[in-house]
């Protein structure tokens, strides 16, 4: 089914307690959720879905045990994914703060390939929080020395740049809050929350989402 929809952001949560439900370790819920996030981008671009953009890391959760969990699962699949992605011509981008990160995981995040005729591209917010992103425009203002600023500007040296805003953002596992993640690009996406957990969120459910947003009328403002 085609839709009218160029982006879609995700904010993939209830990987730990899917494995805590299945009994099993927390790492296998983490690789149940990448495995679940290739299956919905291969959907997407199947329908020509032009931009996805994930929640993957918070600058909040690097600080938390389990972000060791994160690192181990792609060390162990970075080669088969980056493969996978890049023989579709998937463009990935990674946003977010570079301290504090594993050697080994920027090393990583280098080897990622870009390409001119990309078909869509992946966002990955990863040691992500929009007051870094905020910090990191007005920081680059000042260093350019700029006495007038304007909007377009500042979308500019935005994360996302000039791409369309998400026309929908999905939450999964239950929350119903946003987390900090890209709230410069949310203005006016509509927000749908699910209880589904993330590596249990569906083909299915993406659709009935899309016939819901479909319903809704768009007014800009109040």
């Amino acid at each position: 089914m085609k839709h009218n929809i160029e982006h879609i952001a995700f904010i993939m949560d209830g990987n730990q307690r899917w494995s805590k439900k299945n009994k099993k370790k927390i790492e296998e819920g983490y690789l149940a959720g990448f495995d679940n996030l290739e299956k919905i981008v291969n959907y997407c671009l199947k329908i020509n879905i032009k931009y996805i953009t994930v929640f993957a890391l918070s600058s909040e959760n690097l600080q938390r045990n389990s972000s060791y969990l994160i690192f181990k699962v792609i060390r162990n699949i970075y080669k088969k994914l980056l493969k996978d992605l890049n023989n579709k011509k998937i463009n990935i981008n990674i946003l977010g703060e570079k301290k504090n990160l594993p050697e080994d995981i920027l090393k990583i995040f280098k080897k990622i390939k870009y390409f001119d005729n990309q078909k869509l591209q992946l966002n990955i917010a990863f040691n992500y929080g929009t007051q870094y992103e905020v910090k990191n425009i007005i920081e680059s203002f000042i260093k350019d020395n700029l006495q007038k600023i304007d909007i377009e500007m500042i979308r500019k040296k935005m994360y996302l740049g000039k791409i369309p805003d998400p026309e929908i953002l999905i939450r999964t596992g239950g929350f119903q809050r946003l987390s900090n993640f890209i709230l410069l690009n949310l203005s006016y996406s509509d927000l749908f929350f699910t209880k589904t957990l993330w590596p249990e969120f569906s083909i299915d459910e993406l659709e009935s989402i899309f016939i819901e947003y479909k319903k809704i009328k768009k007014n800009y403002g109040l």
